[in-house]
Formats: C-alpha cells, structure tokens, sequence
C-alpha cells in the first residue's frame, strides 16, 4: 500500500511539474529571451578586476579564489537550491517506495573475510577525511559541497560492500538533512531580508586564498555536503535493503 501512494503521489508531482511548466511566460522558448533581459548591464559593461594577488587581494566581490565556486554558491545560489531539491525529491522518492518495508539489509554473494572488513574501515576513514577536505575547500579549489557529500555517501557504501553485517542509521541521516536543508534555507532568507537577495553573502569575504574567506560560501558548502551525503546514503540503504520474509 506504502508503495502505491509513493507512486502515486510521484506520478501526481511529475504531471504537477510539467503541467506548470508547460506554456509558462516565465520559461519562454529557447532562443526567444533577450540575453539584455536577463544577465545584469552591470556585468555586461564591467571592467576587469586588475591584478589579483593569492594572500593580499581583499573584499573582492565574491571572495572566493575558485571561480566555479562563485557562480554556483554565489551570483547563481538561488539555482543552487532548486539543484539540491532535486536530488531532495529523487531521494524522498525512493524513501516512500522502498521505505518502511525494508527491515534487513541484502546478503551479499560472497562472504567478506576478516582482512576486507578491517582494510574497508581504514579507507573509510581516510574517504571520509578526503570529502570533508573537499568541502571546507570548496571556495579555493575545485571542489564543494556536491562532489564532497558524494565522497562521503561513497564511504558508506564501501561498508556496505565490505560488511555484511553493516546497516546505516537511516534515521540519523534524515535528521542531518532535515536540519542541513532548513539551514540552508534560513541563510537564504536571511540574505533576502537583509538585503534583498537570496543567500546575499552578508560576511567579510577577506583576503583571497585564505582558507577562513568568501564570507558564506564555506558555510554554505559545509551543510550542502551534509545534506547531499546524508541523502544519498539514505538512498544506498533504501536500495541495498530488502522485505523481511516471516
């Protein structure tokens, strides 16, 4: 029955979703929009920044030394939020079809021995490590919160692989999301509020190249990754799980 209403509503949201987009004045055909319309003339007719220089250079407009980074987390964090509810709605997808009924974990076709377990947890660690790097740098290096919160779901998923035995707490995840998504809300609005703009970076962006700089960005980052890591291993569990047979 928990599967049926899953679909259903999934199916509900699909036909919702494109039913509103369909014929929509705000999303015009493509090659109709005048690129004047909608990128800023201040842009447009901007000078170049001069010499940027890694450890001097302060109060820059992003701040951030990874100019990826301030795109997505900055000057297009409003299609940075509608990118993590995609993946929020593929994984609650997943969680009202597969959720609820799975009360054990798939045995695997072969049994781990002593030294795959012990060998997976140490390269958990340093995965785990790896991915929190990735975050916290985000704003300096390629990298961030999505590829980092991917390394970390990944982590799970090599004890899953390496243990039989092992089952993630999928309620902790859910919580970790629930409160990484409504943060990243809050800073959102908070933004709006102040000044106008959703997730305006309201802190000193500080001098390039250090790792305390880009004002919010770092911030930002740090509870996408959690909220990207914990939903996509709720999504392994959901998948590598199975009905109990009484």
């Amino acid at each position: 029955m928990k599967k049926l209403f899953g679909f259903v509503l999934l199916m509900t949201l699909g036909v919702i979703i494109i039913l509103s987009l369909n014929g929509n004045p705000h999303f015009p055909k493509f090659g109709d929009v005048s690129v004047e319309d909608r990128i800023s003339i201040r842009f447009i007719e901007r000078d170049a920044l001069g010499d940027i220089l890694f450890g001097v250079t302060e109060d820059l407009e992003s701040g951030a030394a990874n100019i990826v980074t301030s795109i997505v987390v900055d000057y297009r964090s409003f299609d940075t939020l509608g990118e993590v509810t995609v993946l929020f709605i593929s994984a609650l997808g997943v969680a009202l079809l597969l959720g609820g009924v799975s009360e054990r974990r798939m045995s695997l076709s072969f049994k781990p021995n002593f030294m795959l377990r012990v060998g997976a947890r140490a390269l958990f660690g340093i995965i785990l490590v790896t991915g929190i790097y990735i975050i916290f740098h985000g704003h300096l290096t390629p990298g961030g919160g999505f590829p980092g919160g991917t390394m970390i779901a990944s982590a799970i998923l090599l004890l899953y692989l390496a243990d039989d035995q092992f089952r993630s707490k999928v309620q902790a995840f859910k919580w970790m999301e629930g409160i990484a998504g409504s943060l990243y809300v809050i800073l959102g609005i908070v933004g709006l509020i102040i000044s106008g703009y959703f997730l305006k970076n309201i802190l000193p962006n500080g001098v390039i190249g250090d790792l305390i700089s880009s004002g919010m960005i770092p911030i930002v980052y740090m509870l996408i990754g959690l909220k990207v890591g914990s939903e996509i291993a709720g999504v392994i569990d959901h998948f590598l799980s199975e009905e109990e047979h009484v």
